[in-house]
């Protein structure tokens, strides 16, 4: 049932004595985490700066195109305790800290586009950028890879950067939550959705794809022609729900730098268990959260777990392409 009403992030049970519902994945964890901001961090995705570092324990990861067709991931995370490498870490697109506030996330940067300068200094959005002051504070350089792919930040140089920038950990007290979840021992199928066993969202570079693990029940992602792995584990990412949520777009005053409308609406996929359906998105104001509707109107619920969104340029939709066997997905490649 995708028009469920959004259960509360504080309800508990007998089982549940210190728990809340997390915001970014409708699961139980421990309650004062729950009502702790997240931390969004900026993370390069080309080719010379894999493998990535800590992308395993984010909750929600957002994919979104940069300049010359490269993407660019910004990884969420609720708890991000006991990571000693977070990255690497690259530099703001204006449209990142704007999607970063529909989650009242501290985001976490290394520089950023003239465009987004005005926004990040502008006090619309807490950060902690590494070319400011706080930049040594949160971030350290390693030896193993070439500047500027060897910028990485940590659970102790970001609880740093916080208490430096004095910001504020707790959520909103009316903070409701990004995603509205199933509720516990239901399971959203999409029965009428269209096959979807791999996905690809039809970035022009890394090329990625998800496959659905049956067994697992969630989407594996892949790219570059491999597994994308988190090198700090050792382990292939997955997530439960992938959304594919499509923007108008426009090159800035420099004919050469995207801005993306995150906050305009537009057309999509909700992915879960081996389906998609389309789904459209809009905004309530400019840093509310968007939320995702299906055919008849109604808000989508999704299942409880891990959330990778794509952002993509509504000009090239058509490059979406599912499939509803790995046999029909290398068939066509």
């Amino acid at each position: 049932d995708t028009s469920a009403k959004k259960e509360t992030t504080t309800k508990k049970d007998d089982n549940h004595d210190n728990d809340a519902k997390s915001p970014l994945t409708g699961e139980w964890i421990d309650a004062e985490l729950a009502g702790k901001r997240p931390v969004a961090v900026m993370i390069s995705n080309i080719k010379d700066a894999l493998p990535q570092y800590g992308t395993k324990a984010a909750d929600v990861i957002y994919e979104c195109p940069v300049e010359g067709g490269i993407t660019r991931m910004m990884a969420i995370y609720q708890d991000y305790s006991g990571l000693e490498r977070i990255g690497s870490v690259r530099s703001c697109r204006l449209y990142f800290p704007k999607i970063a506030n529909e989650f009242e996330a501290i985001y976490v940067h290394f520089g950023q586009s003239d465009f987004a300068l005005p926004y990040l200094d502008g006090g619309k959005i807490d950060n902690l950028n590494g070319i400011k002051s706080e930049g040594s504070t949160v971030f350290y350089r390693t030896d193993d890879k070439k500047p500027p792919h060897n910028a990485f930040t940590s659970e102790k140089g970001i609880n740093a950067g916080i208490k430096k920038k004095n910001y504020e950990t707790k959520l909103s007290a009316d903070y409701t939550g990004h995603y509205t979840f199933a509720e516990d021992g239901k399971e959203v199928e999409l029965t009428n959705g269209e096959d979807a066993v791999v996905v690809q969202p039809g970035y022009s570079v890394d090329k990625p794809w998800f496959v659905y693990d049956k067994k697992e029940g969630v989407y594996k992602r892949y790219e570059y022609g491999a597994e994308q792995k988190d090198a700090a584990v050792g382990k292939q990412i997955t997530f439960k729900n992938v959304i594919l949520q499509c923007c108008s777009w426009q090159y800035e005053s420099d004919k050469y730098t995207l801005n993306i409308d995150v906050n305009g609406g537009g057309s999509g996929y909700y992915i879960t268990n081996g389906k998609a359906i389309p789904v459209t998105w809009k905004k309530d104001s400019t840093n509310a959260p968007a939320r995702y509707y299906d055919a008849d109107g109604n808000e989508i619920t999704m299942n409880q777990g891990k959330t990778w969104v794509c952002v993509l340029q509504d000009s090239y939709a058509d490059k979406i392409k599912f499939y509803s066997s790995e046999d029909d997905f290398k068939a066509a490649k």
